[in-house]
């Protein structure tokens, strides 16, 4: 979710933000653990964010991108960053590089300068810099970065990608079930109305909606309207959206794939930190904000036994964070002291254990979808043509 806040910086100047976090807690938190004093936070719209103009969208990959190029040509970080600015179109873009310009040229670091602006780069993207900077290396993060979001979207897009038939099936079977009921049957109403024909008492009913379409056209559609802006008003409440999300969770097999697809993604970001040199405790606590609040609980308690000494392995099978291959990896992660790729080898397969699941998911869902929406188009069908259907047996 994304949330704008009215905050105030370290400086004194009053700052609007733009957030992403799951909930409310966690946006606040995010601008607290910044230097910043929340004063108002309200959720944006999510029609907003979705036709929110691309000039305005900060292009971090494609920052993080140039950047690594730039660096492996040999340019020092500030004059890369200036460079960039100088190239840039778009003036939103071109102020906060020239803002990150002008903090390192005062001195900070680039996760510092970075900070200033937490409706751009993400906590993990800052954090994943800091880390680079301890060890000297931000040429090999940048790269672990790029490669981890283009697996990170590769995943995302596969989703989507899913969906897309189903919705274009629902979206279709709507439309001409809207057609049949606000066009064809109060014109077939006329039909029977004029004739007196018995009717089966499911084909009255569609009779008196068709005589309510004919006579009440305009204040049947702000009905139909009004019910359709109301629903979506109603899934857009994050009350309704988290009932919806912990349903899904209780479903047998959606919610242990969904559980699987957030540990993937969690694991895959643990892993870059802890390869960019980040402790692993710190790392559990950023990677907490992928993870749904079911799992975020269980992770905070498993930090907990981490810092407390015990291994990793044991401390995640404990809270139901692992699954059988993962355990195995990561007990051989600790022989071996290699967690972090121990850690990208979870997410890997995971990942390929989801794109198995979409798949069969998708060719089993799609064909009960048709059969709903032929159901549903044909019985308004049959409706319509049943007293005919009646009519030809009597003559017999």
């Amino acid at each position: 979710m994304h949330f704008e806040l009215k905050a105030i910086a370290q400086d004194g100047r009053i700052e609007r933000l733009d957030v992403q976090a799951t909930d409310e807690t966690g946006a606040r938190a995010q601008a607290t653990g910044m230097g910043y004093s929340v004063l108002t936070l309200r959720r944006r719209a999510m029609l907003l964010s979705l036709w929110r103009p691309r000039s305005e969208r900060f292009p971090v990959l494609l920052f993080s991108q140039e950047l690594l190029v730039l660096l492996n040509a040999g340019l020092p970080l500030g004059v890369a960053i200036e460079t960039l600015a100088e190239k840039e179109r778009h003036p939103s873009v071109r102020a906060i590089l020239n803002r990150i310009a002008g903090a390192l040229r005062q001195g900070r670091t680039l996760a510092a300068a970075l900070e200033q602006h937490p409706g751009t780069f993400s906590t993990l993207y800052i954090a994943t810099v800091r880390a680079s900077e301890r060890t000297s290396d931000l040429s090999p993060t940048l790269t672990r970065y790029i490669a981890y979001q283009y697996q990170i979207d590769a995943i995302r897009k596969r989703l989507v990608n899913a969906a897309i038939y189903p919705a274009l099936l629902v979206l279709t079977g709507g439309l001409v079930s809207l057609f049949l009921l606000l066009y064809v049957v109060p014109r077939f109403g006329k039909i029977y109305e004029e004739r007196s024909t018995d009717l089966p008492w499911a084909s009255k009913l569609l009779l008196y909606w068709g005589q309510a379409v004919e006579g009440h056209a305009i204040l049947v559609a702000g009905a139909l309207a009004a019910l359709g802006i109301a629903l979506w008003y109603v899934l857009t409440l994050p009350q309704v959206r988290a009932g919806i999300e912990a349903l899904l969770w209780r479903l047998p097999v959606i919610g242990e794939n969904l559980k699987i697809y957030q540990l993937a993604r969690f694991y895959r970001t643990i892993g870059m930190l802890l390869r960019g040199g980040m402790p692993l405790v710190p790392a559990l606590n950023i990677g907490a904000e992928l993870l749904h609040p079911v799992l975020r609980g269980r992770l905070a308690r498993a930090s907990l036994a981490v810092s407390e000494g015990r291994t990793v392995s044991v401390s995640m099978e404990d809270n139901g964070l692992t699954t059988p291959v993962a355990l195995r990896l990561l007990t051989v992660g600790e022989q071996s002291g290699n967690m972090g790729e121990m850690m990208d080898r979870i997410a890997a397969f995971h990942d390929e254990e989801i794109s198995r699941w979409v798949d069969w998911f998708t060719r089993l869902f799609e064909p009960v979808l048709m059969g709903v929406i032929g159901i549903l188009i044909g019985g308004i069908v049959i409706l319509m043509y049943m007293p005919i259907f009646e009519l030809a047996g009597s003559l017999r």
